[in-house]
């Protein structure tokens, strides 16, 4: 156990020797997501809908006996198997603070916080402290769980000010453990203007560093944690600090350019994709930690014969990808660890309690593309199409392109409104209906449904991430 911090280009020990990172996101757990964890919507609104469906002891029975189950001792002793030693801890701002009461701390976020810090510590395991969610959302996406488009904490400087008290209230509270690689302040930004997320990121640093001037800090890039060509000379004053981009690959995705085999070309476009995002970074030797990337995969109940064919292209995107960052020793997270199918390293098994209450509503949602996460949209496309048309009719191409372009295209934002918040909030009531009638066992054992006993293992997925965890020594 050794604290860790930022040199260089490099993470390095106590002892001046270099440790890279490799692992996963916990994501879906203290920051929960619709892809993740299948409900539609935010978690805001299944938590309030919950509650008013099966009243408020239930509903907090549920949530409490999800975040024990979802990482347990059992899970850390597997991902350590793989040989891995790092985990990103997603949360949510509202575990430690309520919008109607700001700044008054709740305490009772850090119990399942610190229990699974400790877990990992006790297995060396690493974690790092992610704020996926924050006041007002810092984002455009889903996962900032605003319920809107708009990244509000960007137009509102008091849900800036209170990210920054509740990192002083973290930093308080974890200052010294050394078992924690650092504290990522905020999860993917979309910051329009370019120039405020540095002026948060500067607030932030120097408030951290006023309590813990000891851990390191991951910085990520603006729009979606892509670009830092807005920077400027702000990095000269952040110590011990490291930033991070996301390389998710459009190969490893539904609706990819083209099939991907592996070629030259293909190969040049992945590197060519991950170069761009750190160019600016590199220039200043600056440390790079890909903080996100990874494929999504295809199931069995939507995909059918065509499953493991599929996969197999997504696996080797993924091998693909990994020899890249091998060349520059980069430490990762791929995200992430556990799901209900679609992305984790384990996911939640077809018979379990969950599984089999929601197989219909989740078969619906995913031909409804509710969720934007890889979504597939076939089902739906016509739906949607002659609304896009409409707008490319009346709109003159000069001002189609809304930030975050490219990030969104014009289909893209179309979809995101209509389907992914729209539609999807016509579905909450109807997934907390499915617990109506449940007893305090019953809903414990559908909570159960996500422990690692009764998960199944993406044994593709994680062989390649064993293999490539032994080639690079930490």
């Amino acid at each position: 156990m050794s604290l860790l911090k930022v040199s260089g280009t490099k993470i390095i020990d106590e002892q001046g020797n270099e440790v890279i990172l490799r692992g996963a996101g916990l994501g879906g757990w203290m920051n929960m997501e619709n892809f993740i964890s299948g409900y539609p919507g935010c978690e805001f609104q299944i938590r309030h809908a919950l509650t008013e469906a099966i009243g408020s002891e239930k509903s907090d029975l549920f949530f409490d006996k999800f975040l024990e189950y979802f990482f347990q001792d059992e899970d850390a002793k597997f991902f350590k198997s793989l040989g891995l030693n790092c985990i990103r801890l997603p949360f949510n701002y509202r575990h430690f603070e309520d919008d109607l009461n700001p700044r008054v701390l709740k305490t009772s976020g850090f119990k399942h916080l610190d229990r699974v810090i400790d877990i990992c510590a006790q297995h060396g395991i690493y974690t790092i402290l992610d704020m996926h969610t924050a006041p007002g959302g810092q984002n455009t996406d889903w996962h900032s769980d605003s319920g809107t488009a708009q990244a509000s904490f960007w137009i509102h400087k008091d849900f800036q000010d209170r990210s920054i008290w509740l990192w002083e209230e973290l930093a308080k509270h974890y200052a010294g453990n050394k078992w924690i690689a650092g504290y990522n302040p905020l999860n993917e930004p979309t910051d329009p203007s370019h120039t405020r997320v540095v002026e948060f990121y500067d607030r932030v640093f120097h408030a951290i560093r006023a309590i813990d001037p000891d851990h390191a800090i991951f910085f990520d890039g603006n729009t979606f944690a892509s670009d830092f060509s807005h920077f400027g000379d702000a990095y000269k004053n952040w110590t011990n600090t490291a930033y991070s981009v996301h390389d998710y690959s459009v190969f490893g995705f539904p609706g990819a350019p083209d099939a991907y085999t592996g070629t030259e070309d293909q190969k040049r476009r992945l590197r060519r994709s991950y170069e761009k995002k750190r160019q600016w970074l590199d220039e200043r030797g600056l440390c790079v930690w890909n903080g996100e990337w990874g494929p999504v995969y295809a199931r069995k109940q939507y995909e059918g014969e065509a499953t493991e064919s599929i996969n197999e292209v997504r696996y080797k995107v993924l091998q693909d990808q990994l020899e890249i960052y091998n060349q520059d020793r980069l430490s990762w997270s791929i995200w992430l660890y556990k799901d209900i199918g679609f992305q984790g390293m384990v996911y939640t098994k077809l018979e379990t309690p969950y599984m089999t209450r929601f197989a219909k509503f989740l078969e619906k949602k995913h031909r409804l593309a509710v969720d934007a996460w890889g979504a597939d949209d076939t089902h739906v496309r016509h739906v949607y199409q002659p609304l896009i048309d409409l707008i490319i009719q009346e709109v003159p191409a000069e001002y189609r392109d809304l930030y975050p372009h490219p990030v969104w295209k014009l289909s893209d934002r179309v979809g995101r409104l209509s389907r992914n918040l729209l539609v999807s909030e016509f579905l909450v009531k109807e997934w907390a209906a499915h617990f109506v009638g449940l007893s305090e066992e019953e809903i414990d054992e559908v909570a159960a449904s996500f422990k690692f006993a009764n998960c199944a293992h993406r044994d593709g997925l994680n062989k390649v991430l064993t293999e490539n965890a032994k080639a690079v020594g930490a």
